[in-house]
């Protein structure tokens, strides 16, 4: 009976190990639907903003997609820029690990557009962003709005519950309708409808005023941006609703 139980026992801690692997969907998710973007080996499926092939600086390191900034070219990374998925999503729950180097800027881009490559250049000239920031080492720290896991330049949230720089953060952003909740290491932190009139008035007192529909789709891409500094990013999933 004691050697039943030991067996039983290794049994359940092993498939508690395989249901945390990283990178990888648990039974439960696939039948949930969740999809995986990221399968811990290759950069398939990802590619620059509004291009066809993916830089060089955007590299797979300890089992995370990871943005190599040796090299730069003005703010962004020589090789680098922002990349995308190859797949548009509407009314989507999307998860992901992020982890920001020390005096890092980054973050995470939705609902992006790919509709004109001179007049929108960035993934941030249409979709909203979810900051990735080293709150203490970074500029931008000093500024509320700016804040990692703000809504960038619109919407704060409080009391903070960000891990410290070279840890890792959850994040997740769910969007049904136009409604989006942002959620950090398992908390919502924010929430809005594009809709609204709170959300237009918070658009039009923002530096993306004057950008021609900005922040009014509810679909696009999903990026992951080059501001010139290294992060990581893994276990990105990803459903529709």
């Amino acid at each position: 009976m004691k050697k039943l139980v030991v067996i039983v026992a290794c049994f359940v801690t092993s498939f508690s190990m395989q249901a945390q692997k990283l990178n990888s969907l648990t039974p439960k998710e696939q039948k949930q639907g969740w999809k995986l973007l990221f399968d811990g080996k290759t950069l398939n499926g990802w590619r620059n903003f509004n291009k066809k092939d993916l830089g060089t600086a955007w590299k797979v390191s300890d089992d995370a997609i990871m943005l190599d900034n040796s090299v730069m070219d003005g703010w962004n990374t020589k090789g680098g820029g922002e990349i995308t998925t190859d797949a548009v999503y509407e009314n989507f729950v999307f998860v992901c690990d992020w982890k920001i180097s020390e005096g890092g800027n980054s973050g995470i881009i939705f609902n992006a557009q790919e509709d004109d490559a001179q007049k929108h250049p960035y993934s941030w000239n249409t979709g909203p962003e979810f900051q990735v920031l080293d709150n203490d080492g970074h500029p931008d720290g000093k500024i509320d709005k700016h804040r990692a896991g703000n809504l960038y330049d619109l919407i704060k949230y409080a009391p903070e519950n960000v891990k410290p720089v070279g840890e890792w953060n959850h994040a997740m952003i769910s969007q049904k309708n136009g409604l989006v909740k942002l959620y950090l290491n398992g908390r919502m932190v924010i929430e809005y409808n594009i809709h609204s009139d709170e959300y237009k008035a918070l658009v039009a007192n923002s530096k993306f005023k004057g950008m021609e529909n900005w922040g009014t789709f509810t679909k696009g891409h999903i990026v992951f941006q080059d501001h010139g500094n290294k992060v990581w990013f893994r276990n990105i999933k990803i459903k529709q609703l």
